[in-house]
């Protein structure tokens, strides 16, 4: 009995390791809808995520159909007042034709998961120090769980693209939401119509130190 489950506990970890080498960030899908039970093991792996002093920060907002809609032209609305010069990142406009091809490749996902920090409200907004501090503990057990997700989705066979640049139609989301906590980001799903390249990554030695 003890072999078997070494043997399965051995096996299940390759399928982890393969899981996240096999990752990617999808950019085309299919018109295949997600079914509702597929898509609550997706978000059941991000619920289980690790996150600082158990606080759990995250929502999920789950939208499709003709809601996906409705969201993505709010988010339209925020890049043209982005365009027009009206905006909170002078310093990221240069993002501003990535995040109308982003908006573009959410048009063809079946679902977009938005992402809440329920611990936080807009980062446009000044925090103390202690505030700020548990801004970035939430903000890296969001990772967790998002990445969670984004590996539950590998095996299940869906495709994934994590999204940060709802950033350029904060405002107007937000409104759209209603709600005051903070707009993270968000992670489009749906079957892959691609099997795209790993995208290059830095060597280890270019980013390990070993003290020992």
């Amino acid at each position: 009995m003890q072999m078997q489950q070494h043997s399965k506990g051995l096996e299940m970890g390759r399928i982890a390791m393969q899981s996240i080498y096999n990752r990617r960030s999808i950019r085309k899908f299919q018109g295949k809808s997600v079914p509702k039970d597929v898509l609550e093991e997706l978000l059941n792996a991000g619920r289980v995520a690790p996150s600082a002093k158990n606080r759990q920060p995250w929502k999920y907002i789950v939208f499709g159909g003709t809601q996906k809609q409705e969201l993505l032209d709010v988010m339209q609305t925020g890049l043209v007042r982005e365009e027009q010069g009206i905006t909170n990142l002078p310093k990221s406009r240069y993002g501003i034709p990535d995040a109308k091809n982003t908006l573009k490749i959410m048009q063809q996902a079946p679902i977009i998961i938005v992402i809440l920090n329920t611990n936080a409200k807009s980062p446009f907004l000044p925090v103390d120090n202690d505030e700020r501090i548990m801004e970035i503990c939430d903000t890296l057990s969001i990772g967790a769980a998002v990445e969670n997700m984004l590996l539950a989705a590998e095996e299940l066979g869906l495709g994934t693209l994590w999204i940060a640049n709802t950033c350029f139609a904060y405002k107007e989301l937000v409104s759209y939401l209603r709600t005051e906590h903070q707009l993270v980001g968000a992670v489009a799903v749906g079957y892959p119509d691609e099997t795209p390249p790993q995208r290059s990554r830095k060597q280890l030695e270019e980013i390990v130190e070993y003290r020992w």
